[in-house]
């Protein structure tokens, strides 16, 4: 399940006793649980871990942050985001073989969190939705957006829904259109650049020596556009991997320039050989204003970019090492 886009957080429970009006009380049954310990998490200021019992069940009690807030809780890769405030006494029931679809709350605060685990339901469809979009023109592009914002708005208006959830919300929803739009014209100026030769770069080779996109002429390049720090590249290591492995051998390079800053230069080099990182490994001359970054108008990481033999570009914004459509399109290319 990806929310690639969209704002929300997590958490759940209901003790024996009352609860106390400083507190969140949380009551969770999972079926089919992926493992054994829940994590309650909001943002680097909360995180609890809760272990759950063969039932599938956990319970827990902690205050919450000052006039509520976004928890998210997460059984392995998957999780829900729930508004959570002292006073809150929730059950809630869910079953991973259909995670988002049968999060159901019951309690004091269940009508906030039931909306917000609809509105996810609803986000991951539009998701779902947008490769297609992205194909459009801008006005039917912006048409589709502003139906989207309209009907978040009312979903919340006049529900009676706590105001302070009401007052996170209400900007996410200009904040996640205007998101979507630049990246829709991101998406535009990508396919523009394909079909043209390639910018070049020459770049630090952690191997040593500089390493230039001239020097892997004759062979597809598949280039990744990563940082240390960021953590959605690095969730993408493991599965690079196994494309390069899938392809080891064959007329393909796999090149990953690293955008680090010069004070992140160490780690870089360190990162390398902790996480035992394959392909060739480059470090950009000047971060996001290097020649090669800005002129495929590279500004959210990661980025994949897939250059052919000829040295032109066929992807400016090609599917990442976890997507499926990935080795579809290599499978057809690289022999």
């Amino acid at each position: 399940m990806k929310k690639a886009f969209f704002l929300f957080f997590v958490a759940i429970f209901s003790g024996f006793a009352q609860n106390t009006t400083n507190t969140v009380s949380l009551n969770v049954k999972i079926a089919n649980r992926f493992s054994d310990t829940i994590t309650i998490s909001s943002g680097r200021s909360f995180k609890q871990k809760v272990g759950i019992n063969k039932k599938g069940e956990f319970q827990t009690t902690f205050e919450a942050s000052k006039d509520g807030g976004l928890y998210r809780l997460n059984d392995g890769n998957e999780g829900t985001t729930m508004f959570l405030k002292n006073g809150y006494d929730l059950k809630l029931t869910l079953d991973t073989k259909d995670f988002d679809e049968t999060i159901v709350y019951k309690g004091k605060g269940a009508n906030e969190n039931n909306y917000l685990a609809k509105k996810a339901l609803s986000d991951e469809k539009f998701e779902m939705e947008l490769e297609a979009l992205f194909d459009a023109d801008e006005a039917t592009f912006k048409d589709a957006l502003a139906k989207k914002k309209a009907n978040d708005i009312s979903l919340i208006d006049g529900k009676g829904f706590d105001e302070t959830l009401v007052k996170m919300l209400r900007p996410s929803f200009d904040q996640e259109e205007k998101f979507l739009l630049d990246y829709y014209n991101q998406k535009v100026a990508a396919k523009k650049m394909e079909g043209i030769v390639s910018p070049s770069f020459d770049y630090e080779n952690h191997k040593g020596g500089k390493t230039k996109l001239e020097d892997l002429r004759g062979k597809y390049v598949y280039i990744d556009v990563w940082a240390t720090w960021c953590g959605p590249c690095l969730a993408e290591i493991p599965h690079l991997k196994k494309v390069e492995a899938k392809y080891h051998g064959k007329n393909i390079e796999f090149v990953s320039i690293s955008v680090d800053t010069e004070k992140d230069y160490e780690k870089w080099k360190k990162m390398v050989v902790s996480k035992e990182l394959g392909g060739i490994q480059l470090f950009a001359d000047k971060n996001w204003t290097s020649d090669f970054v800005k002129a495929f108008g590279i500004n959210s990481i990661p980025r994949f970019i897939l250059i052919g033999p000829d040295g032109k570009v066929i992807k400016a914004d090609a599917a990442r090492p976890s997507s499926a459509s990935l080795t579809e399109l290599l499978d057809g290319l690289v022999k």
